[in-house]
């Protein structure tokens, strides 16, 4: 396996996860926008939920979703250039910074999963959340981040 091929893959990793993290960080404010139509008069509110809702949808279907998996390709990819292609073998994983960042990929993966579920609890009008609590969770995507890229980023601390 080649250095170059190495680098592209982490290139699209890159490029894959600043996506979904775009999504993550934007979907909660549009579920914080849509609770906070309740209080508004008709035809407002239904016409501004209607719009917020079809933005939901689409950015979850059309950009977090393809760009989680994508980003979850190219991650598994560049730990099987890391076992095989550098011969670093399934210890590799086993590395504190490497685990640290599995840790926090699947943490954000969870969080994805619970937005997801809360479009449908949205669109079937049983959602019990609040503005306030998506504008208090909204960062949660960001704090994952910074633990993820952390650990990468030191991982010469860790050895």
């Amino acid at each position: 396996m080649s250095f170059e091929t190495f680098n592209i893959v982490r290139g699209l990793h890159i490029l894959a996860v600043i996506a979904w993290m775009a999504g993550m960080l934007f979907l909660p404010r549009l579920y914080a926008y849509d609770a906070e139509q309740a209080d508004k008069p008709e035809p407002l509110r239904s016409e501004m939920q209607g719009l917020l809702r079809v933005w939901q949808r689409r950015l979850l279907k059309i950009i977090i979703n393809p760009a989680m998996n994508t980003a979850w390709i190219f991650g598994v990819w560049l730990i099987l250039i890391h076992v095989y292609g550098f011969g670093e073998g399934w210890g590799f994983v086993a590395r504190p910074w490497v685990a640290t960042k599995l840790v926090a990929v699947i943490a954000l993966s969870g969080w994805h999963g619970f937005l997801a579920g809360e479009l449908k609890r949205i669109h079937a009008g049983t959602s019990t959340r609040s503005g306030r609590f998506w504008r208090m969770t909204n960062e949660i995507p960001f704090v994952i981040a910074v633990v993820a890229v952390l650990a990468v980023t030191t991982e010469g601390v860790f050895r």
